[in-house]
C-alpha cells in the first residue's frame, strides 16, 4: 500500500490522472462559479435595488435596507450549511451539489420576473427577502460539497494547489457579475436599464444553470467517500456527532474563531466593500469603477493558486495568518489613498452617505492605474487567505462528518461574520459620518482571528485524510470521476 500523495505506477494511472482530475476541478468549479454569479449579482445592483424594490423618500434608509436585503441571504447560509451537510454526510457529495444549484438558479430568475415596488408594493421586497434566503441556503450547501469534491480526489502533497481553484470560483463569479452587468448597462440607454436591462444578467442564469447541470450530472462519488460508505463508517447521525461531540464542536469553533472569520472580512473588504466604496461613497461612475475592480480581480486571481500551492509547501496556517495581519495592519493607508487617487468632488455630506458638490452628487476624477494598484493589493490578501481555506478545513475535520462541520463555520465565518460587512460598515459610516469608520469591523475580527489562528490551531497540512478508511492504495486522482 502507498502513502497518501504517492503516485500508482501502473500504465493506465497516467492517462486518467493527466484527464480525470482537470475534469473535477472543472466540473467542480463550473456549477460554483455561477453558483456565486447568480448571488453577487444583487451585491452589484445594491444601490440600485434600493430605488426598485423599496419606498422612496428616504435615500438613506432605502439603501440600508437593500443592504439588509443582501445580508439576509448571508444570514440564512449557516442553515443551508447545516442541511445540507447533514444531506452530503448521509446521501454524498453529488446529488447535494446537483440540488443547491437547481435551487440557486431557479429563485436568480424568479428575481428577474420579479415586479418593482411601484407595481405590487410591499410585496416586491418581502418576495425579494423570500428569494435571497433561498439563494443563500442553496449556497450553504454549494461550497462544502465542492470543496470537498476536489480535495478527495487530491493527494496530500497537491490538496492546496488543487482546492484552490475552487477558491477562484468566488471571485470569477464576482468578476462575470461585473462583466455582465457592465455591458447590459453600456447597450443599452440608462431608462431602458432601469425598466426591464437590469433584469437581463439575472435570466442569463437559466442558461448557465443548464449548462453547470450538464457538466456536474457526468461526476460520480469521490473514492474516499465511496470507500467510507462501503466500510461502514459514514455517520448516520452527522448533526449529533458534529455538535454533540465536545472535542469536534471545539474544532468548529476554533476554524469559525481563527480561520474563517477573519477570513470572510478580508474577503467582502477587499472586493465587495472596495466596489461599493469606489462607486457609491467617493462618486466614481460606475464605468471606470467596474474597470478598476476588474482589472484588480483579474491580476489577483493567479494568486489563488500561488498560495495554495504554497500551502503545500509551508503549510496553511502561515499564509493564511499572514494575510490577516498584512490586511489589518494596512487598510486605513490604503483606502485613505483610494480617497486621494479617486479625487471625489466637493465634499462629504453625513447625511448622504456620499460625496456631494453643490448639493448634487459629482462625478469624482480617478486616477485609474493606482487604484487598480490599491484594489489589487487588497485582492492579493484575499487570495492569501482565501487560497488555502478550502485545504485547511477538508483537513481539519473528519471524513464521516466533514461536510456537515467544515460547512458550518465557513458559512458562518462568510454569512454572518462577512456578508454583513457591507450593512456594518454603511451603519458606521452613517452613526459618525467618517467615510473610514467602517474599516473598524475588519481590522478587528481580522486581529482576533490573528491571535486564536496563531495560539489555539495547528498546522494541517500534513493531515492524510484517508487514514480513516485505512490509507490510501492509490493516488486518489487516478480514481474515475466521469460516467
Amino acid at each position: 500500500m502507498e502513502e497518501e500523495g504517492t503516485l500508482g505506477h501502473t500504465s493506465c494511472n497516467r492517462p486518467v490522472q493527466g484527464h480525470r482530475l482537470p475534469f473535477v476541478i472543472a466540473a467542480s468549479g463550473a456549477g460554483t462559479i455561477i453558483e456565486w454569479y447568480d448571488f453577487y449579482l444583487y451585491g452589484v445592483l445594491a444601490a440600485f435595488f434600493s430605488t426598485q424594490f423599496f419606498p422612496k423618500g428616504n435615500d438613506t434608509a432605502a439603501l440600508l435596507a437593500s443592504l439588509a436585503t443582501f445580508g439576509a441571504g448571508f444570514a440564512i447560509r449557516p442553515f443551508g450549511a447545516a442541511f445540507f451537510g447533514r444531506l452530503g454526510d448521509l446521501t454524498g457529495r453529488k446529488f447535494t451539489f446537483l440540488l443547491t444549484i437547481m435551487i440557486m438558479g431557479f429563485s436568480t430568475a424568479v428575481v428577474g420576473v420579479l415586479p418593482t415596488y411601484s407595481q405590487i408594493g410591499i410585496l416586491a421586497p418581502l418576495i425579494l427577502v423570500t428569494l435571497r434566503l433561498a439563494q443563500g441556503l442553496a449556497l450553504g450547501g454549494e461550497y462544502g460539497g465542492a470543496a470537498i469534491y476536489v480535495a478527495e480526489h487530491s493527494t496530500a502533497a497537491q490538496r492546496g494547489r488543487n482546492t484552490s481553484w475552487i477558491q477562484t470560483t468566488a471571485t470569477f463569479g464576482l468578476l462575470l457579475a461585473l462583466a455582465v452587468v457592465g455591458l447590459t448597462r453600456l447597450n443599452m440607454s440608462s431608462d431602458d436599464f432601469n425598466n426591464f436591462g437590469w433584469r437581463i444578467p439575472f435570466l442569463l442564469s437559466i442558461i448557465l444553470v443548464g449548462i453547470a447541470l450538464l457538466i456536474r450530472v457526468r461526476l460520480q462519488e469521490p473514492p474516499l467517500s465511496t470507500q467510507l460508505k462501503a466500510a461502514g463508517k459514514a455517520s448516520t447521525r452527522p448533526w449529533r456527532d458534529s455538535f454533540g461531540n465536545p472535542e469536534n464542536r471545539r474544532l468548529i469553533i476554533l476554524a469559525l474563531l481563527g480561520a474563517t472569520a477573519g477570513q470572510a472580512v478580508v474577503w467582502y473588504q477587499g472586493q465587495f466593500q472596495a466596489l461599493f466604496f469606489l462607486g457609491t461613497i467617493l462618486g466614481v461612475k460606475f464605468t471606470d469603477v467596474y474597470l478598476i475592480v476588474g482589472a484588480a480581480l483579474v491580476l489577483g486571481m493567479p494568486f489563488f493558486v500561488v498560495f495554495g500551492r504554497l500551502s503545500d509547501m509551508i503549510g496553511r496556517k502561515p499564509v493564511i495568518i499572514a494575510g490577516f495581519l498584512m490586511a489589518a495592519v494596512t487598510y486605513f493607508p490604503i483606502y485613505q489613498a483610494m480617497t486621494t487617487r479617486a479625487h471625489p468632488q466637493g465634499t462629504f455630506s453625513a447625511a448622504a452617505g456620499k460625496y456631494l458638490l453643490n448639493g448634487a452628487v459629482a462625478a469624482a476624477q480617478p486616477e485609474i492605474l493606482p487604484l487598480i494598484f490599491l484594489v489589487w493589493i487588497q485582492v492579493v490578501y484575499v487570495t492569501m487567505v482565501y487560497g488555502p481555506i478550502a485545504a485547511f478545513l477538508v483537513e481539519f475535520f473528519p471524513a464521516r462528518i466533514r461536510y456537515t462541520s467544515l460547512s458550518i463555520p465557513y458559512h458562518l465565518g462568510n454569512g454572518w461574520f462577512g456578508g454583513f460587512l457591507p450593512l456594518i460598515s454603511a451603519s458606521l459610516l452613517a452613526a459618525t459620518g467618517n467615510i473610514y469608520a467602517g474599516l473598524a469591523y475588519p481590522i478587528i475580527v481580522a486581529g482576533i482571528s490573528v491571535i486564536i489562528g496563531s495560539v489555539l490551531i495547528k498546522e494541517s497540512g500534513k493531515t492524510k485524510i484517508w487514514d480513516e478508511v485505512g490509507g490510501h492504495p492509490d493516488d486518489a486522482s487516478t480514481v474515475a470521476a466521469t460516467g
